[in-house]
């Protein structure tokens, strides 16, 4: 068959001549050819030559608008991903990465279409040290670059904004001197990079620009995207022809003329030098190598930038700009590391500021994956200074954590992975949460977010705020309609607050001992069993004497004697009637050294306007049973303005109260009894109750009342109350501790999270260990959301509705108990505002 169209083609070639006549005269067939070409030139030049041109400029313009069309695509909803490298950095991080993001590489016609997108490592460097950023176009979905960060650096945190340059832009009355450059590969690409480092080569790097100044920056950008086809196969010819020695055809012509360099070098008897074969055996070995694998189109930039005044001169601006040139050159030399069979060279950079804003990435060098993570990977060296790092791992809450709904209260966004929102069950709340931080590392905001979720289910609801700034939060973002329901104990207003009797209720032992209770706990390091005797047979004589007893009534009946002995004219019970007795038998010395400690402790109590009006006015004009079913009561008591020891009295008997109301429910039937939150900041000066906590927050469940107890360190609890809260406090948020407290936490998030997270969270980041459907889950962290804004003129509404439901409570028929205010009892005959008439020496400002 070949045979046959040779002769075809040999007959047709002799038939037209132009064969035999270059085959019997060559020189005068090539002079009429190229006369015969000379005139169709004159001929058809004119109007080909132009016609060629136009269509060449117009391809080369259209290809150039294609490109930068593309590229438009890619910025256009960029984003930029902040990386904190972990306390302990994975060196097969970088490996594990690039690996990952091959899969970036689209299909083939796609990618001849609107080209590949790439991805930009930068490592920006100013006054304030390193951080360590990725640009990703658009086009890529989101998500999928931070997770393969996160899943190659566990613990590693990424933060995604809008970009950034990574130079500062010019700004009003600066003057910006910019120097920069580009790193290309020196040999072909086929031959590798170095690869393996004993220490991490990032240290020269992150170590050249060290000293930057105020508004002196630098940058050092690492372009890349993944390859394949067409490229690959072009890096495997060049590979080929680095092995065999040889060079492309114009190549070789030139090494007719000239010796070349490529040719292996060999000996005299033809055989190759022993030291020469083994340095080509490990460059073929290295060539093999790179060759296996995904591969890496990739730029390396870098540039140098300084914000001069506009007034600088011409001198300051030289040396400025020999300054930035110098830490250029040390941030290219640093790639020197880098060098092995192949290595980097400097090109200069026109424009670099512009250069790496832009992130355009034309025609790069391949990289094998090895290479590119050797020059683009977290800082592994933890003694490297200035690299931006997290604080603590960042972990993904367990499968059912659920999201915020009515029946659940959010506590923050996780921090890995798709950010979403976290809530804890309100079921589940009933196993009580402890809350512990330092000051301003989120605890009230993280509060607030879970008592405006109680308020909008209507679920009831009792704070104790001994700072005060928790309360004015909350009042000022609670619902418009939620006026009527809240009771304000606020210490710093002038109006006049409801009462909170402690000694109104309905069991008299109960209501007695935990009053009791409360002022022998706050008063420990002054109080005996005689003071405690004292007071309890005090109370008692009080509850069963009088329709309205009130701790106002205690000095007068142990220190006036016609009172007293009006008080206890009708006491049957023997005991009670043995303690008069006694205590009429004392002379006036022995009876003012026995009643010394307790009168001292009441006087300093009651000589405060707000502690008379808010315990000790008559009845008790708040139903805390009524507030555990639906209502609000806000207790704004700061130690600035009350002092420590009131601010504790005052909240201890709110909790009391509360836990009174608490025990009620027992006459409830289960399914009629409402949710309730009953929330103590600072808790360990307000938890003086009789009882031990372990008993307390067991039989707190039972009675659907959630109790969050939040704190700052474990040094303020007892050991008894801190076993019982880390015990029976399920529930567990953790933010920032010291490192004596992260050690003992730790017992609760260990293995998955150690002493140092726990004592490295950041501000509003904490870890979370929860309770779900009663079981306990792993810990995770998460970030707490900030409150909503504030509605103006919204705290001064709520605190108008709660006083205007107070007269409107009080005033009506006292037949019927309103929902959260009880009106006074047939006895207090005198009511001002919803109080029994004042103590003698109460403030009349005070009043209304």
């Amino acid at each position: 068959m070949r045979s046959w169209i040779t002769a075809v083609l040999t007959r047709t070639a002799l038939a037209d001549g132009w064969l035999d006549d270059y085959l019997r005269d060559p020189g005068g067939a090539l002079s009429h050819f190229l006369s015969h070409l000379q005139g169709w030139a004159l001929s058809w030049g004119p109007i080909t030559a132009p016609a060629l041109a136009l269509v060449v400029t117009g391809l080369v313009v259209s290809r150039r608008w294609w490109t930068r069309h593309c590229h438009a695509q890619l910025v256009a909803d960029a984003r930029q991903i902040t990386v904190l490298a972990p306390p302990t950095v994975d060196p097969a991080g970088g490996m594990a990465l690039w690996s990952n993001l091959v899969g970036l590489l689209r299909p083939t016609w796609r990618r001849r279409l609107t080209g590949q997108p790439h991805v930009a490592c930068e490592y920006i460097f100013s006054e304030a040290g390193v951080a360590i950023r990725f640009w990703v176009p658009g086009v890529i979905p989101p998500g999928l670059v931070e997770r393969a960060i996160e899943a190659a650096w566990p613990g590693a945190h990424t933060r995604v904004t809008t970009p950034d340059p990574p130079l500062p832009p010019p700004r009003a009355g600066k003057r910006p001197v910019a120097v920069g450059g580009e790193l290309r590969l020196a040999r072909s690409e086929a031959l590798p990079i170095r690869t393996a480092f004993d220490t991490d080569p990032l240290r020269a790097l992150i170590g050249a620009p060290i000293g930057l100044g105020h508004n002196e920056f630098a940058c050092v950008q690492i372009l890349t995207r993944p390859v394949t086809g067409h490229r690959v196969a072009k890096a495997r010819r060049s590979a080929r022809r680095v092995h065999t020695g040889s060079t492309r055809p114009l190549g070789r012509l030139l090494d007719l003329l000239t010796p070349s360099h490529r040719t292996k070098p060999k000996t005299k008897g033809g055989a190759m030098d022993p030291q020469t074969a083994l340095e080509y055996g490990a460059q073929n070995r290295a060539i093999v190598a790179k060759q296996r694998g995904s591969q890496y189109e990739t730029v390396i930039r870098y540039a140098v930038t300084t914000l001069l005044p506009a007034a600088t001169s011409d001198a300051e601006i030289r040396t400025a700009r020999d300054v930035a040139r110098g830490r250029a050159h040390a941030l290219a030399a640093s790639f020197a590391s880098f060098t092995e069979h192949n290595h980097y060279t400097r090109h200069r950079l026109h424009h670099p500021a512009r250069v790496v804003t832009e992130r355009r990435l034309g025609r790069g060098d391949l990289l094998s994956v090895p290479e590119l993570a050797a020059i683009a990977h977290l800082p592994t060296d933890n003694a490297i200074p200035g690299v931006q790092r997290a604080g603590a791992k960042a972990l993904a809450p367990p499968p059912g954590i659920t999201t915020p709904s009515p029946q659940a209260k959010p506590i923050g966004v996780t921090d890995t992975g798709h950010p979403r929102p976290v809530a804890l069950r309100v079921p589940d709340a009933r196993h009580h949460l402890h809350v512990l931080g330092a000051t301003g590392s989120g605890k009230s905001t993280l509060l607030g977010t879970m008592l405006l979720a109680d308020a909008e289910a209507g679920r009831g609801i009792v704070l104790i705020d001994p700072k005060g700034d928790l309360v004015t939060d909350i009042l000022s973002r609670l619902p418009a309609s939620a006026g009527d329901r809240v009771v304000l104990f606020d210490a710093t207003s002038r109006t006049r607050p409801p009462c909170l009797n402690p000694l109104d209720g309905e069991e008299t032992d109960l209501t007695v001992d935990n009053l009791v209770s409360v002022f022998r706990r706050v008063y420990s390091a002054f109080w005996g069993p005689r003071t405690d005797d004292v007071m309890r047979a005090s109370c008692l004589t009080l509850r069963t004497q009088q329709a309205v007893a009130t701790l106002a009534d205690l000095p007068k009946l142990l220190a006036d004697p016609a009172f007293r002995s009006r008080t206890t004219a009708g006491i049957t019970d023997p005991v009670l009637r043995g303690f008069w007795t006694w205590y009429e038998e004392l002379t006036d010395s022995q009876r003012s050294q026995v009643i010394a400690p307790l009168m001292n402790k009441l006087r300093a109590f009651l000589l405060r306007p707000f502690v008379r009006d808010a315990i000790a006015a008559g009845h008790s004009t708040v139903d805390m049973n009524a507030v555990l079913d639906g209502g609000i009561c806000l207790v704004r008591i700061p130690k600035g303005s009350l002092g420590e020891e009131t601010t504790r009295l005052i909240g201890s008997l709110v909790v009391a109260r509360t836990w009174q109301a608490t025990t009620g429910r027992a006459r409830t039937p289960q399914h009629q009894r409402h949710d309730a939150s009953l929330v103590i900041d600072e808790c360990h000066n307000f938890l003086n109750l009789p009882y031990a906590i372990e008993d307390m927050l067991a039989e707190a469940r039972g009675f659907r009342l959630a109790i969050t107890l939040a704190h700052q360190h474990l040094g303020q609890l007892p050991r008894e109350l801190r076993e019982g809260i880390s015990t029976n406090a399920r529930n567990k948020i953790f933010f920032n501790a010291s490192p004596e407290d992260a050690r003992e936490l730790a017992h609760h998030t260990t293995p998955r999270l150690t002493d140092h997270d726990l004592a490295h969270l950041g501000a509003y980041h904490a870890a979370i260990r929860l309770v779900l459907h009663g079981e306990q889950t792993p810990p995770f962290t998460l970030h707490t959301q900030p409150l909503p804004p504030p509605t103006p003129g919204r705290a001064r509404d709520i605190r108008t509705a709660a006083r205007h439901a107070l007269r409107t409570r009080l005033s009506g028929p006292r037949t019927s108990a309103p929902a959260l205010h009880t009106a006074p009892g047939p006895d207090a005959a005198n009511v001002h505002n919803g109080s029994a008439a004042p103590p003698r020496n109460a403030d009349p400002r005070r009043r209304g």
